[in-house]
């Protein structure tokens, strides 16, 4: 079984504030970093970190994107399928205020070049049982979705960010749903976890679904079980990519053995430690850290 993660590739602008720019506002930020990430970078870090041999697949900018290249490598990213094409790398400006909550513009750069060439490409070094895992800050994902799902693969959706053409894709194919409270409420008119839950159990009854309700914990619902995590106090420094750390987590502690309340227990875990640290992929602990505390 490998997991391939075909995904977003970006380089992330993170200005710290005291608070998120209102429209019409100019405002002093206190620090600026440059980072890698993307939710595709971010969630294959989140998964080599924990453990879980993963490929990438992406695309970044011929002039740019050696970087992310490199970083990937870095990290123990299989990095067979990342390609440069003409142009520049996905690019993210991300706001991020004094409680750790973000706002962010994304540039899709690269990352909106995908053809179904190089889908087939990739997928062809893949096969039944094999995990893809996906989300929605690339395109043809909903080609990919439907080519992965005839191989055999078990697919991984994170819907995020969401957008309403989501609701249109072949969502029929997918294993497993990781999403968080918005794109739940999004996808389903819902605000509470267990409505939430049970509508998209009817709506799509052969997927699992693990929920994400930030500090109040996470839902499992699956092979007729329910399973809740509550979610350890922390202080909160910024919130990028804890929903991409509890991603990787849960799917390498899955890809371990680790029953479902074992893998939420760790990925909740995960979470918890990379919003105390600021950044996307820099923040992600390795699985050895989360073992010593």
């Amino acid at each position: 079984m490998a997991f391939l993660v075909m995904g977003s590739l970006n380089y992330d602008d993170n200005y710290f504030l005291d608070h998120i720019v209102m429209p019409g506002e100019t405002i002093a930020s206190q620090t600026m970093e440059s980072a890698c990430g993307g939710k595709g970078f971010n969630q294959a870090v989140a998964l080599a970190k924990a453990g879980a041999e993963v490929y990438l697949a992406g695309l970044v900018g011929e002039a740019d994107g050696e970087r992310i290249c490199q970083e990937a490598r870095e990290n123990g990213i299989k990095d067979t399928f990342l390609r440069k094409k003409e142009g520049h790398t996905g690019k993210a400006i991300i706001q991020i205020d004094q409680t750790g909550q973000n706002s962010i513009v994304l540039f899709g750069g690269a990352n909106r070049q995908w053809t179904l060439e190089y889908v087939d490409e990739v997928l062809e070094h893949f096969q039944a049982e094999d995990i893809l895992i996906l989300q929605n800050e690339i395109n043809v994902t909903a080609e990919i979705i439907t080519k992965a799902w005839e191989k055999g693969m078990k697919i991984v959706l994170n819907p995020s960010p969401f957008e309403e053409k989501i609701l249109n894709w072949p969502l029929e194919k997918v294993s497993l749903f990781l999403l968080n409270e918005v794109e739940g409420g999004q996808m389903t008119g819902e605000k509470e976890p267990e409505k939430i839950l049970k509508r998209l159990q009817a709506k799509y009854p052969n997927a699992d679904f693990v929920l994400t309700y930030g500090e109040k914990g996470a839902w499992y619902v699956g092979n007729g079980e329910t399973v809740y995590c509550p979610a350890k106090k922390v202080k909160v420094i910024d919130t990028t990519a804890a929903g991409d750390t509890f991603t990787g987590y849960f799917l390498s502690a899955r890809g371990r053995g680790y029953g479902v309340e074992e893998s939420l227990k760790k990925a909740t875990a995960a979470a918890g430690e990379a919003v105390t640290r600021k950044g996307a992929a820099v923040s992600i602990p390795c699985w050895k850290e989360l073992e010593e505390k």
